[in-house]
């Protein structure tokens, strides 16, 4: 009987906050072969057909986005590039070699009038160049067919890189008071949730695939639970103070503030929540609340 290969699986992204924790989630589904800036560029897309000729990977996750959002607004064209044209062209390839790609989105396809959590059947409607960025790589890669998962997730954080967290613990240890943003309301979602979650995905999509019963789709995928980004910094510094061995923080007081009051180039949705009940019913999982995970990422700090 021929041995069963070892999938090759390509991880596009490996130095951001969800591409490092999934070069460890994905060893033990295959050979994984982990591209960083250096090695591949999503603005060219010449550079991208060459490499995955070169690889052919079972599987492709791509953890590589234009996520500077107020940068976004004057460069307009390398945020569509990457966030845009780029999947589409990782969706081609996918096709050619019969591979799956696994392809990240965002919350920020809505545009946050919604009273409720958003649903994938949701009709989207960016309001910032990010989020039509974004949205036209969801289509792209639809627009294909390969065989495709797109998991869009919110307010993404880890113990590296530039983030939320990492930016309040530094200003809580240089300043006595902080004012942070009230009336924006998400589900803080810790980097290396979305790669544990991932990792099962792409085990069972791998396996619904032999089995010949996968379906492509669109998912979401965030921690239980909401709060503001107020809520989630007093979180942040709660913890931090009373985390073995934690630094000495300055801050005293946390004011609540408005959208209105901290103005960027870029429009945020007041609304960023998202159901993951879809998701749930298809892989079985179940999403810790966005307050454990939060606790267990201040303990890796």
């Amino acid at each position: 009987m021929k041995a069963k290969s070892i999938p090759v699986i390509l991880l596009i992204g490996k130095q951001g906050q969800v591409g490092w924790e999934l070069h460890r989630t994905l060893m033990s589904l295959g050979l994984v072969v982990a591209l960083g800036r250096k090695d591949l560029d999503l603005a060219d897309a010449h550079q991208i057909r060459q490499v995955l000729g070169q690889i052919k990977p079972d599987v492709i996750v791509n953890a590589v986005a234009y996520t500077a959002v107020d940068k976004a607004e004057s460069e307009t064209a390398l945020a569509m590039q990457i966030n845009g044209v780029a999947p589409g062209i990782l969706a081609e390839e996918a096709k050619k070699t019969g591979a799956l790609l696994l392809h990240y989105s965002t919350d920020y396809v809505f545009d946050g009038t919604k009273n409720q959590p958003y649903i994938e059947t949701d009709a989207p409607h960016p309001v910032n160049q990010y989020g039509h960025g974004k949205l036209a790589g969801e289509q792209a890669i639809q627009a294909v067919t390969c065989d495709y998962l797109i998991l869009r997730t919110t307010w993404v954080y880890a113990d590296r890189g530039q983030n939320f967290l990492r930016t309040v613990l530094r200003l809580a240890a240089e300043r006595e008071e902080l004012s942070i943003v009230a009336d924006q309301i998400g589900a803080p979602t810790w980097a290396r949730t979305i790669a544990e979650a991932t990792a099962h995905i792409v085990r069972q999509a791998q396996g619904e695939r032999q089995k010949g019963c996968f379906e492509s789709g669109l998912y979401h995928l965030s921690s239980a639970g909401q709060t503001s980004w107020f809520g989630f910094a007093e979180k942040i510094i709660a913890d931090a103070r009373t985390a073995p061995g934690s630094q000495k923080l300055k801050v005293r007081l946390v004011h609540p503030i408005t959208t209105a009051q901290y103005p960027l180039p870029a429009s945020r949705p007041k609304n960023s929540l998202l159901a993951n009940d879809a998701l749930c019913a298809r892989f079985g999982l179940i999403m810790p609340t966005w307050e454990h995970a939060l606790a267990l990422c201040m303990d890796t700090i």
